[in-house]
């Protein structure tokens, strides 16, 4: 699905001059670093929708595919028929679904009529099962009943807060929830805000906590958030600057599932997640784990045997076993 969407956006800059898809690039940098939250759309014509797809695309599509997985990964047996995808825009996160899931239904639901048709184009022949809808992000939104999946991926933070908890409640109507913002500590404290009310409406926290208690990192200490890698294809550089192949989408993410839900009852989280980059040192590995228990630090051993090798493969977010 990756390479679908790579080659979806290979023309996308062609004809568009590299200053103006430069200029929507800065734009949009300063809303998705949450300095400008609006009541109008962030899109506004083809050149912006362009050079968000060339600028975002990839890296969103990153950051929901490992939110995702690390959700599907606690209800194995579990697959959406239908999924809404609340201010989706370009479809970044609609591709992440496809690329977990197979055999559902898509609507996608944005304020952004150029981006509405951007993604429509960029889906064309690849993601037909996919409707596309012009609505209102904010007060008064809702879901069909029965809506298995929703995803809000990097909206929360274009969003006042009135319009904000509208949303999520919005999306707490269905089965499941999986709701991603940038990894930074305003893009984690809309997490953790989000994560209050889908608990306050009955939901239970899948993923990346252990439990659906208060989170126990401080505010303004620490927060929480995640990486993805994401290999940058020429387009990519043309559009960000920089010689690198690749680059660390950092993002704060909960998936919560409502326990009445068809086939969510299963839903279990992890016994503890790891929630910074693992520490190799000579025979032994440090992992910083939230828990059901609060945050702690293990250190693993080489006497530990498979556990050891475990720790050493282990990655920044992955779940954490409890020792056998």
């Amino acid at each position: 699905m990756h390479d679908e969407l790579r080659a979806a956006l290979a023309g996308l800059l062609d004809g568009l001059p590299p200053t103006q898809a430069a200029r929507a690039v800065d734009r949009l940098i300063a809303n998705y670093r949450g300095r400008t939250p609006t009541d109008a759309p962030v899109l506004r014509d083809r050149a912006d929708v362009a050079a968000y797809a060339a600028y975002r695309m990839p890296a969103t599509f990153e950051a929901v595919r490992h939110a995702l997985d690390a959700f599907a990964a606690r209800l194995p047996d579990w697959a959406p028929a239908s999924h809404v995808d609340i201010g989706g825009g370009t479809g970044a996160a609609t591709w992440a679904v496809a690329a977990t899931w197979d055999g559902h239904r898509t609507t996608v639901y944005d304020w952004a009529e150029p981006a509405l048709e951007l993604g429509r184009e960029l889906a064309g022949g690849v993601l037909p099962d996919t409707d596309w809808q012009r609505r209102v992000i904010g007060a008064g939104m809702t879901v069909p009943e029965g809506t298995d999946l929703v995803t809000v991926s990097y909206v929360l933070g274009e969003l006042c807060p009135e319009d904000r908890r509208a949303v999520v409640a919005a999306a707490a109507g269905a089965g499941a929830v999986v709701l991603i913002e940038p990894g930074t500590p305003d893009g984690y404290l809309r997490i953790r805000e989000a994560r209050e009310q889908l608990t306050d409406a009955g939901l239970r926290v899948v993923a990346p906590c252990p439990h659906s208690g208060m989170c126990p990192i401080v505010p303004g200490e620490d927060w929480c958030h995640m990486a993805a890698r994401v290999t940058r294809s020429s387009l990519h550089r043309q559009v960000k600057g920089g010689s690198l192949p690749y680059e660390d989408e950092k993002f704060s993410y909960v998936a919560a599932v409502r326990p009445d839900a068809v086939g969510c009852a299963a839903a279990v989280p992890a016994p503890a997640r790891i929630v910074r980059k693992p520490q190799l040192r000579k025979g032994q590995v440090l992992l910083d784990l939230c828990t059901e228990e609060g945050l702690r630090r293990d250190t693993v051993t080489k006497r530990h045997g498979d556990r050891y090798k475990a720790g050493r493969d282990a990655e920044w977010g992955d779940a954490w076993e409890r020792p056998a």
